[in-house]
C-alpha cells in the first residue's frame, strides 16, 4: 500500500519518492473520465515493473490524493 499525490495535466510524467511510501506523481493526462487514473496506472506498472492488473486504487478514485495497492 502507498500513498499518492497526483498532478494530472503535468507536460511529462513524472515519479518523486517522498519517502517511506509517499509518492507524488505527475501525470501526463487530463483529470477527465479516468484519463488520469488510467496513466497513473500505466506508470506506477512501468516504476515498479509488475503488470497494470496488480495495481488498484484503494481510496481517492476521484481525489487527488489516493491510496494504491501493489502486488508484487
Amino acid at each position: 500500500m502507498i500513498n499518492i499525490k497526483v498532478i494530472p495535466n503535468a507536460k511529462s510524467a513524472s515519479i518523486n519518492a517522498n519517502g517511506g511510501a509517499e509518492y507524488s506523481i505527475r501525470v501526463d493526462a487530463p483529470a477527465y473520465e479516468g484519463k488520469a487514473n488510467k496513466r497513473l496506472i500505466e506508470i506506477l506498472s512501468d516504476y515498479f515493473k509488475v503488470p497494470k492488473s496488480h495495481i488498484k486504487i484503494i481510496k481517492g478514485i476521484s481525489a487527488k490524493n489516493k491510496l494504491v495497492e501493489i502486488d508484487i
